[in-house]
């Protein structure tokens, strides 16, 4: 893909263009959108030829430019998810139109289901060894999506890892639910690590 991209399709384009891939999964961008629209009908013929075919619900044309600085509002025009991350245009702090990026919603509702499996599945383990890997758990998620205009969402999982832990271990016992308040000193024996920006892009 990445050979007959650069050696048969670029040179055929009227503007610049590029190809991003990880495994199977790949982002190709066009300054105009008259070259996209052309690669774009002739891509699953490509993908045939190797008797493969191209998954219809990731594969689509967005429209993905910067807005111009006189248009108002804090989103651009188009998104798009790519490795976990939805991709979009947003205002900085200084009102400049910035390319942000944030954890996924799928990738989202994936993490925070599989906290509350996990929560629910080793309630009974040591309260010391369920600390020590949910602290693996989150660092390990904020080592992937901890980027810059990521740390809402990281504070999201953050929350919600206290949450499921405090549920599941309210039900370790008929001795009724672990009060918010009894739970806050709990924290202070055990503090999972806080969000943190991780990657500076």
């Amino acid at each position: 893909m990445d050979e007959w991209f650069v050696k048969e399709v670029q040179p055929r384009m009227k503007g610049r263009s590029f190809l991003i891939r990880f495994a199977d999964d790949m982002i190709v961008g066009f300054e105009r959108e008259d070259d996209a629209r052309r690669v774009m009908e002739v891509l699953p013929k490509r993908f045939e030829r190797f008797h493969l075919t191209i998954n219809a619900d990731k594969t689509r044309l967005v429209p993905f430019r910067r807005p111009s600085n006189q248009q108002e509002g804090g989103k651009g025009e188009g998104t798009f998810d790519f490795l976990g991350f939805t991709h979009y245009w947003g205002k900085s702090r200084k009102g400049y139109w910035v390319l942000k990026r944030k954890t996924a919603q799928k990738r989202l509702r994936r993490s925070l289901k599989a906290i509350w499996q996990w929560c629910r599945e080793n309630r009974h383990q040591p309260v010391r060894e369920q600390f020590k890997m949910l602290s693996l758990k989150l660092n390990g998620h904020y080592q992937y999506y901890g980027i810059r205009f990521n740390y809402l969402m990281l504070v999201k999982v953050y929350r919600y890892v206290y949450q499921a832990w405090r549920y599941w271990l309210s039900r370790r016992c008929s001795k009724g639910n672990i009060t918010w308040e009894k739970f806050r000193l709990f924290e202070l024996v055990y503090p999972l690590p806080k969000p943190r920006i991780v990657h500076a892009i």
